[in-house]
């Protein structure tokens, strides 16, 4: 029992002060549900902003562009693209495109056996002991650069992680090898190291705009075309056409073969891929027979008609016997008479009546011996004369003297489209405002486009096999020996149309044969037809050639005019 204030003895008891139970419960229960909701809010929040994040990520990754992120992505898209190039229509020549290069980090490889077998299935060529040496060897190596979309997306499939796919940015050439010598090529850090590649990269890695070339790829398809039926034909070990307008100097064409393929990316260091048009040097023989009338009429030496008497079949000049290529040849000629039989004789009469130091002067005015500017690095320059006892006599009809099939052109133009300079260009519209300077006479023009017209269409004429009727062709024929040895260079340069000369061709053969089992067909009854000629000749070749160009591209030329 208990009193108030006592304890009783041998009692155990307590004193317990009074407390309110009510409070002592509600407060933990309202901590504990504040610290749950709390830590509840937390979760829903960080899951929400790990969503927000997630679908930001899959809103940009379906805004780009569709990419494979088993790539390499050091590459960025901050890399200027280097420029188109074009022909005259617009025709794409080369292109920026990214390829992809695909190699192997040995580290990450799981298994060397299944990842060489699965690379011999995408890749049938590859050279299997050679990867398994560089796995064993190598830390990182390239299986093939350069890879195609297909083998692209197999070796992606193959989800290997030691396999890496670079990408890089490299140029394509849609046609191939049809422009091989004129467009050049790029290295794999994608800058130009040959042809407009190499001459304008400035341009093309820094231009907002494409690079628009004179070329037309129709024409150039067509003239290839015929230049390789020439090569079956008369089975020369290579070939060249240069087709130019001989008012402004644009290249519609320029063709030389063999060529090669640009997307190959293959270094071609032997001379027969030269090209012939731009960088051959070459004594051109007979072509320069013009030059040598042109000189004389403009000194005022000789008219077409000046006669001349009794010329004899050889002439002695120091140890040097000089005859004419063909013994049908009269000794009585008139001044235009020598150039439309090709007269060696002839020519070196008129050359000694213009003088060797006029003569020099005209060669110079025309600019045959000065390396040429023009928009490709690969240009050759002509050989220096020496200046002998005989070299005037020779020089007269295109023996002894040098130059590249582009500065021919350029000297016909000259003298056959009013006696206007003309500098040939790649560049479209470069000269197009550019007024010209006259350096021959409209009379000496008038004279060469005449007599260089009958050399075509008279029946004595060099160069009948290139008359095809409607587009009035003029020119003139060259043969001439290659290295001192009997292996020729023929070559043809003409004009059409010759009352208004618009465009000059020029036709190479390089070591052309005598086409014997080939049929020649021809307009004068007097005249050769059929086959088993053994003649090799310019008119019995490149002549030949000019004419069937011409006949093609005609109707393009006529219907851009």
């Amino acid at each position: 029992m208990r009193k108030k204030g006592k304890i009783l003895s041998g009692q155990k008891n307590f004193y317990f002060q009074d407390y309110d139970y009510s409070e002592s419960i509600k407060k933990p229960t309202n901590l504990s549900i504040n610290v749950s909701f709390n830590r509840v809010s937390f979760v829903f929040f960080i899951f929400v902003i790990v969503t927000l994040i997630y679908s930001l990520k899959i809103v940009y990754l379906a805004s780009i562009d569709n990419e494979n992120y088993f790539v390499n992505n050091s590459y960025t898209k901050s890399i200027k693209t280097r420029q188109d190039i074009i022909d005259r229509n617009g025709s794409i020549l080369a292109k920026t495109v990214t390829f992809y290069d695909a190699a192997i980090r040995t580290e990450l490889i799981l298994d060397k056996e299944k990842l060489l077998i699965n690379l011999r299935m995408i890749f049938p060529s590859l050279d299997v002991d050679n990867i398994r040496k560089k796995m064993s060897n190598e830390k990182y190596f390239y299986i093939k650069r350069k890879i195609n979309n297909t083998e692209k997306n197999k070796l992606w499939s193959l989800g290997d992680k030691s396999i890496s796919l670079e990408p890089r940015t490299g140029r394509i050439y849609p046609h191939k090898a049809l422009f091989s010598h004129v467009i050049g090529q790029t290295d794999d850090k994608n800058l130009g190291i040959s042809g407009i590649e190499k001459k304008f990269n400035y341009v093309l890695k820094n231009s907002n705009n494409p690079l628009s070339l004179t070329l037309d790829s129709n024409l150039q398809y067509l003239i290839k075309e015929e230049l390789i039926k020439a090569n079956q034909i008369f089975n020369p070990i290579g070939s060249a056409a240069l087709l130019m307008d001989v008012q402004n100097g644009e290249v519609l064409s320029l063709v030389s073969l063999p060529d090669f393929d640009l997307n190959l990316r293959s270094k071609n260091d032997d001379k027969i891929y030269l090209n012939k048009i731009t960088k051959g040097v070459y004594e051109l023989g007979s072509v320069f027979k013009t030059f040598t009338i042109a000189a004389a009429l403009e000194t005022k030496k000789i008219e077409p008609n000046t006669f001349f008497e009794k010329l004899p079949k050889k002439i002695i000049c120091g140890k040097r016997t000089i005859g004419e290529y063909n013994g049908r040849i009269p000794n009585n000629l008139s001044a235009e008479q020598i150039l439309i039989r090709s007269s060696n004789i002839g020519s070196i009469k008129i050359a000694r009546m213009v003088g060797e130091k006029k003569l020099k002067d005209f060669y110079k005015t025309l600019e045959l011996f000065d390396k040429i500017i023009f928009e490709l690095e690969e240009i050759g320059r002509p050989l220096p004369i020496k200046w002998g006892k005989c070299t005037l006599e020779t020089a007269s009809y295109g023996h002894g003297v040098t130059t590249t099939p582009l500065q021919l052109a350029k000297a016909y133009a000259t003298l056959v489209n009013g006696g206007y300079k003309i500098n040939p260009t790649l560049i479209k519209n470069k000269f197009k405002n550019k007024k010209k300077k006259q350096i021959i006479s409209k009379k000496t023009s008038d004279h060469i486009k005449n007599i260089l017209r009958q050399v075509v269409s008279k029946e004595e004429g060099t160069a009948n096999f290139a008359e095809i009727p409607g587009y009035e062709i003029a020119g003139k024929t060259g043969t001439a020996e290659k290295y001192n040895s009997e292996k020729k260079i023929n070559t043809f340069v003409s004009f059409f149309p010759y009352n208004k000369p618009k465009y000059i061709l020029v036709v190479l053969l390089d070591e052309p044969q005598a086409a014997i089992e080939y049929v020649y067909t021809f307009k004068f009854q007097n005249n050769y037809k059929g086959s088993g000629y053994k003649y090799n000749t310019a008119g019995w070749n490149s002549a030949v050639v000019a004419g069937k160009i011409i006949e093609k591209i005609g109707p393009i030329l006529a219907i851009n005019n």
